[in-house]
């Protein structure tokens, strides 16, 4: 069996966040991207090889500093072109106190994840995905939580029950992990 990734290589996060998924959040930006779509806001994140690998424990220190979190977003570069990490982090995220939900962006679409080899390792712990790749011509700066008209802000939950893509509200309510198992709310000691 194979041992948890305990780092991630990582752009950078920001603390508190209000434009990343609805409600108070902290970010995690990975580092690398396949898609490098033509006006990317995070451009630094494309290269593989930058950013700075972290130790997932220290982010989850920071996540605990923040009573008032609604939530986590992991965004990139592409989370899912490191699956492993993510989803070690991901686990710890359900395990704090608070139930925080997560949210995670890629240049993926839904489609394309459910047939992407380990995907549903990290999707299976996301509350919310915002897939699809940023088109500059499709840019709308009046869409919430996503660059252009293409991408879609979806409910997993809801999609997982459905077995198809179901999109969320503007306003997720509060409790977003209503339809997951009871062990999905484990807590650390």
């Amino acid at each position: 069996m194979t041992a948890e990734p305990t780092h991630i290589r990582i752009a950078g996060i920001v603390r508190e966040s209000i434009v990343d998924g609805a409600g108070l959040r902290f970010v995690v930006f990975g580092q690398g991207c396949p898609h490098r779509c033509p006006g990317c806001h995070n451009p630094q994140t494309h290269d593989f090889q930058g950013g700075s690998l972290v130790s997932i424990s220290s982010i989850i220190a920071e996540i605990r500093k923040n009573p008032l979190l609604r939530g986590v977003t992991f965004s990139g570069g592409e989370p899912f072109s490191q699956i492993e990490p993510f989803a070690a982090l991901a686990k710890q995220v359900r395990a704090l106190p608070g139930k925080l939900d997560i949210t995670v962006y890629s240049g993926y679409t839904f489609e394309e994840l459910a047939a992407l080899p380990g995907a549903e390792k990290l999707l299976g712990l996301c509350d919310y995905l915002v897939d699809g790749p940023f088109l500059l011509a499709e840019r709308d700066l009046s869409l919430k939580f996503r660059g252009s008209r293409n991408q879609r802000y979806l409910d997993l939950n809801r999609s997982r029950l459905a077995g198809r893509p179901v999109p969320a509200a503007e306003q997720p309510p509060l409790s977003p992990r209503r339809f997951a198992p009871k062990s999905a709310f484990s807590r650390l000691g």
